[in-house]
């Protein structure tokens, strides 16, 4: 997996009618009790930590103006992402039975996969993607300033897969498959009082992908920690666990940054809050598979 440096785009997010909005809009009546509710329901992660000394990065929204250009990470800036030692980080040390070693092994060939350009069969996905993204909207080409829209760093999205390989687009196009209605939400920001700098979708889902990876010790023979030990177990009942972890994980990760008040400058303060709820509810009693992590009930099809 390549973990070399790339780049955000800063934008700044404007209304319909083009003018930029200062500060944060206000959501509905509605809007506010529906994340009350989720708030409740997550309180494992109420806790959020912004006092983070790891570089930040610049972040896009669709229907925006850019306005500068800072460099960021994709992948490597995650890579000190949650660096302090926990009690769920002890080294564990067990074979795998053949049925765990061969849905590591499978998982792990997923992940090992680059985006190639020039593979017809990576060119359909990230067609399906857009169809998924914008359906009625005619995508003028694999290179273009369309996909901007979507929060790639720039035209070309295969620039921005260095940090997650092609499990990253495989990883949305589940999202936008199996949970059209959280999927769109998330990319269109439809939901709680948003931020004058946002997330690029796209790119965040890119670097969700890659902190996954890091969590569950999957570039390793076998599972180091008790939580790749459990996600093991896990995958074992559903060779899907990982995608749907993935749609777990964004959601989480979009209510952390509305509770949190999060802007560009906080992203990684956001992963790590994200990463740290994660933890805890896979390491629940009760947890036998990936639908029984209590923030999968807030994902909606």
């Amino acid at each position: 997996m390549d973990q070399n440096v790339g780049s955000f785009v800063a934008v700044r997010r404007l209304s319909g009618a083009g003018a930029v909005h200062h500060h944060r809009h206000h959501s509905s009546p509605g809007t506010r009790a529906r994340l009350s509710s989720f708030d409740r329901a997550v309180r494992l992660g109420a806790e959020a930590d912004r006092g983070d000394d790891f570089p930040s990065s610049f972040f896009c929204a669709p229907a925006a103006e850019v306005v500068g250009v800072s460099t960021a990470w994709i992948g490597k800036g995650l890579s000190c992402v949650c660096a302090q030692r926990r009690d769920s980080d002890a080294r564990l040390s067990f074979d795998l039975t053949a049925i765990q070693e061969e849905c590591w092994h499978r998982l792990q060939n997923r992940i090992e996969v680059q985006y190639d350009g020039s593979n017809l069969e990576h060119q359909k996905a990230l067609k399906a993607l857009w169809r998924a993204s914008f359906p009625g909207t005619e995508l003028l080409g694999l290179v273009s300033d369309q996909w901007k829209e979507m929060g790639w760093q720039g035209k070309d999205p295969s620039t921005d897969f260095r940090g997650g390989g092609f499990i990253s687009l495989e990883n949305l196009l589940y999202f936008s498959k199996n949970f059209p209605k959280s999927f769109q939400e998330l990319l269109r920001k439809k939901n709680g009082d948003r931020a004058l700098w946002e997330y690029p979708f796209a790119a965040a889902g890119v670097n969700i992908t890659f902190m996954l990876i890091q969590m569950l010790d999957l570039q390793a023979a076998k599972p180091k920690s008790l939580i790749g030990a459990v996600f093991l177990n896990l995958l074992k009942e559903n060779d899907r666990a990982f995608d749907i972890l993935y749609c777990i994980t964004f959601k989480l990760m979009d209510q952390k940054w509305l509770d949190m008040h999060a802007s560009y400058m906080d992203f990684n303060s956001v992963i790590k809050s994200t990463r740290r709820q994660l933890e805890r509810e896979l390491l629940l009693e009760d947890i036998q598979r990936i639908e029984d992590m209590p923030s999968y009930r807030f994902l909606a099809r």
